[in-house]
């Protein structure tokens, strides 16, 4: 049956849209305050260049610099923010227009070591997909192990097993949110006797295979008798590695098999274990190899014209998402342009005061809803909605029209075996050679960041995105509960965006001609992180050791040239508060984020920036950890006090604790020289130094906590403070050129 109705005129489907747009109000302050800063970053270049000192020259030349950059970068950040706009989607709309006659949708969930990611929760993520509010014969969950662990396959089975309990119970009470690690561990027990007792039937349920699973984990193995419960099991019968076995398909619930149903007698979805073939000979492209493996994997199991794309600790929070995102696919006015509909990454573990700053709040509520006042966001890799045809290189032309009813809904003649092992041919080492997989197919290569030149691309090829965020948040994850991990993600981040710029798809280059300027501009914000660390290594050393050896590199209190920096300081600083406060963070939260922006600018992107580069020059080879998903006890304790996690002696601390100890000396030693200078050095001169490093200092006083006051296991080791006493000394010895 087609899924629009006949008795449908076209003209009734244009005047009720599937989602409405709107621009967010309030932007004539931004406006204002966008337009004075321009000016004062203006008069402050202008400072520079016409009040070159005879002395200190080089410095105050790096000043320049410097300022330049952070000019030119500003501006950059100003193009998500011009026009940002929001979108509403009409569920009820789309319920009375196509009822149940809805496309099929494969879900890909990308897992790569059982021990960074424990199965026991990537299961939670896969049954919080499996259980959409969604005609479940219509849903298709593949899972790629990258690891290719039994570990994974078993856990699987075991998931596939409590869906037939889990399914009909979100349906019965129509619970969120549908991971059962996320709704055990938020809901109290029902008033309802009745309820009670089944939710504490399923909870049983699902405690007892969490624990045959961690068991498994934890033994590293697989008990011979469940192994007979699966032919699946046989894939493992040799010996293999993760870098070295053979394509792995197996269909663990067959979802057009009548007798594949949950306890209530209804359809289950689709669920599919692979893990594609991995020599050690063979370049295997981390996620976005494996992303082109499920693709081609998929068209001949269930061919869905929709493909959600989820991070593996990443769970479904909304039931509904399938529908909102069908709203924007299946309008009759845009959905032929729309190439994906991107949802925030959202975390469940922040802190309340955001210690790490990870809670992405303001890029999820203002830079991505900029981007969509653009062409759409930018593919962030996880919670998005891609349609299969474009992600496979189609071009945008006003004549596509979509094969909404696409997709594999019998199996033919073919056995579900046969099946497998016509996937599997689809999943080998050299199945890519001498194909454009990689390049104009499926989901770029040559970069970390697989999902931001992606996303580039379909924007140039002429299509457009959206932004949704509902209420209630799509999708909902674990964030770095460690300082470690969280410099870590931002290097791996950094370096991908880092090396489009340096490639052939830089968005300037590449983006020419294809997309505006302003895009380009929105996507170079992210391109250019790394080269932030210099300049800011700079500001954050030059005018604490001028303050220290008295050589002024910013004008006189009594100056008029003063102004345009106390200006732009202040403002940018109040509407970056005030940007956060709207968005959802607290005072000392934004104050939390400013000093992890100071710590990410130092560490994640000057290490970040350096691979890229070397990865350029071709004096090393693209890596792309795994970021952990669990931390040890101690190092959660002290994460949900909001107490900074060190512990090791790791160069990035080393970076972090000289610049907090040379700001601290430079404080103390500063002016203690002007007061004993006799007048040679008048504080006039030296206020905004005073004032620079003061704020340095007190943003930095958890760093010197763990340095000196700390007693526990996540403080700074005494050799990392050792090191960093050592680089201060000859610092200070160091000329001031």
């Amino acid at each position: 049956m087609p899924l629009v109705s006949n008795s449908i005129s076209l003209r009734e489907m244009e005047m009720e849209r599937l989602f409405a747009t709107e621009k967010v109000g309030g932007r004539a302050l931004y406006k204002l305050q966008a337009v004075t800063v321009f000016l004062g970053i203006c008069l402050v270049l202008c400072y520079r260049v016409t009040h070159i000192p005879a002395a200190g020259t080089a410095a105050w030349l790096g000043m320049l610099a410097a300022e330049l950059w952070f000019g030119f970068y500003w501006i950059l950040t100003q193009s998500v923010r011009w026009r940002p706009i929001r979108r509403h989607t009409f569920k009820d709309r789309l319920a009375a227009r196509y009822g149940e006659r809805l496309p099929c949708v494969d879900i890909f969930v990308c897992t790569a070591d059982p021990r960074l990611e424990p199965p026991s929760l990537v299961m939670a993520t896969v049954l919080s997909l499996m259980a959409y509010n969604y005609p479940p014969e219509k849903l298709n969950v593949y899972l790629s192990d990258d690891g290719c662990s039994i570990l994974n396959f078993y856990a699987l089975w075991e998931a596939a097993s409590f869906a037939k309990h889990w399914l009909p119970f979100c349906r019965r009470y129509n619970i969120e949110p549908r991971s059962p690690a996320a709704y055990f561990a938020q809901s109290d027990k029902p008033y309802d006797p009745q309820a009670l007792e089944e939710w504490s039937f399923v909870k049983g349920l699902y405690e007892e295979m969490t624990e045959r699973i961690d068991s498994s984990v934890r033994s590293d193995n697989v008990p011979e008798e469940i192994k007979a419960n699966h032919k699946g099991f046989s894939e493992w019968s040799t010996r293999l590695s993760s870098k070295d076995h053979q394509p792995i398909v197996q269909v663990v619930i067959d979802g057009k098999d009548r007798n594949a149903v949950d306890n209530e007698g209804n359809v289950l979805p689709t669920l599919v274990y692979m893990a594609r073939e991995k020599r050690p000979q063979y370049h295997h492209n981390f996620k976005a190899g494996a992303m082109n493996t499920l693709i081609r994997v998929s068209s001949v199991i269930s061919n869905s014209p929709i493909i959600l794309i989820v991070d593996c600790d990443m769970y479904s929070n909304n039931s509904d998402a399938i529908r909102d995102a069908m709203c924007f696919f299946l309008d009759q006015e845009m959905g032929h342009k729309i190439a994906f509909v991107q949802n925030p990454q959202n975390y469940n573990n922040v802190t309340k005061n955001n210690i790490y700053g990870n809670s992405s709040n303001v890029f999820n509520q203002v830079e991505l809803r900029g981007f969509d006042g653009l062409v759409g966001p930018l593919y962030i890799g996880t919670g998005c909605f891609h349609r299969r045809e474009i992600l496979c290189g189609r071009r945008f032309t006003n004549d596509y029209k979509e094969d909404w009813d696409r997709g594999i809904k019998e199996k033919g003649n073919l056995s579900i075996d046969q099946i497998e092992e016509k996937a599997k041919s689809l999943a080998t080492c050299i199945y890519e050679h001498n194909t454009q997989w990689g390049n104009e197919i499926g989901v770029t290569y040559g970069s970390a960041a697989e999902d931001i030149i992606t996303g580039l691309i379909i924007h140039c090829r002429g299509w457009i995105s959206v932004f949704n965020n509902p209420p209630r948040a799509a999708f909902t994850g674990v964030g770095p509960t460690t300082l470690a991990h969280t410099i870590q993600q931002h290097k791996k981040w950094c370096e991908g965006v880092f090396s489009i710029f340096l490639s052939k798809y830089c968005p300037f280059i590449f983006g020419n001609g294809n997309i505006s300027l302003q895009l380009q501009m929105a996507y170079s914000i992210y391109s250019l992180w790394a080269p932030n660390s210099l300049p800011t290594l700079y500001y954050l050393i030059i005018p604490s050791v001028g303050l220290l050896k008295g050589i002024p590199l910013f004008p006189e209190i009594t100056s008029l040239w003063i102004m345009p920096y106390i200006y732009v300081s202040v403002v940018t600083n109040i509407y970056s508060a005030y940007e956060a406060l709207l968005c959802g963070d607290t005072l000392k939260g934004w104050w939390n984020g400013q000093r992890m922006w100071m710590i990410r600018r130092i560490t994640s992107y000057l290490y970040g920036g350096i691979d890229a580069v070397r990865n350029t020059l071709g004096l090393s080879k693209m890596g792309c950890p795994v970021s952990p998903k669990v931390s040890g006890e101690g190092e959660s304790k002290r994460y949900e006090q909001e107490i900074m996690e060190f512990g090791s002696s790791s160069p990035e601390y080393v970076i972090i604790a000289t610049i907090a100890l040379l700001n601290l000396v430079c404080l103390v030693g500063g002016p203690c020289r002007i007061l004993t200078s006799g007048g040679d050095m008048p504080l006039t001169g030296f206020f905004l130094h005073v004032v620079l490093c003061g704020l340095l200092v007190a943003i930095n006083i958890p760093i010197y906590e763990a340095m000196f006051l700390r007693k526990d296991r996540g403080r700074i080791p005494f050799s990392v403070t050792l090191i960093s006493i050592g680089f201060v000394m000859l610092s200070l010895f160091a000329p001031l050129l």
